[in-house]
């Protein structure tokens, strides 16, 4: 791998430290406290996820951009265009989810991304297969955000849906 492949595997990473350099460290704390749904991954899970994930996808991309003969040329424009769009996405879910405290609104931009990575894969696919598959983990990751997302919502909406902190029996 040149160093082209380098940067496609690290330009994912650019947009969630971002976000937690502007959240002011915000996103330590969303799975936590007695309402948290017991399945939650820990912190550090989910970071290791994202930063799997993160990687996995910009290799792909790599091997869309090296199969198609590298540059800045039409044939990119589709393929990386669509990436793009869906990696911006995949960031401002993140903005939305820290800061905006809005479930609702994270779930409608989560079933978008989850449609545009669909998107990208049958696109990719003709391209390298393998850069295809690359993303399947990425969309059971999304299936299992936007599950966590959609029980916030609906605790949000339905408070008698959420779980009740669990009671220390005293002897």
């Amino acid at each position: 791998m040149r160093l082209q492949g380098a940067v496609f595997v690290v330009l994912p990473h650019l947009g969630p430290i971002l976000v937690w350099l502007f959240t002011n460290n915000q996103m330590f704390g969303w799975c936590k406290g007695p309402m948290m749904l017991s399945w939650c991954p820990p912190h550090k899970v989910l970071l290791l996820i994202w930063t799997t994930t993160y990687s996995v996808m910009g290799y792909a991309s790599y091997l869309v951009w090296n199969d198609l003969g590298g540059g800045f040329g039409r044939a990119l424009a589709l393929p990386l265009g669509l990436y793009a769009v869906q990696l911006t996405l995949s960031w401002m879910v993140l903005v939305l989810f820290f800061t905006a405290h809005n479930p609702g609104l994270v779930l409608l931009h989560l079933l978008l991304l989850y449609g545009l990575v669909v998107s990208t894969a049958l696109i990719w696919h003709p391209i390298n297969k393998l850069a295809s598959l690359l993303l399947l983990p990425y969309l059971a990751w999304l299936t299992v955000t936007i599950a966590i997302t959609y029980h916030l919502w609906r605790d949000s909406l339905y408070p008698e849906h959420q779980p009740q902190p669990t009671r220390e029996k005293s002897d």
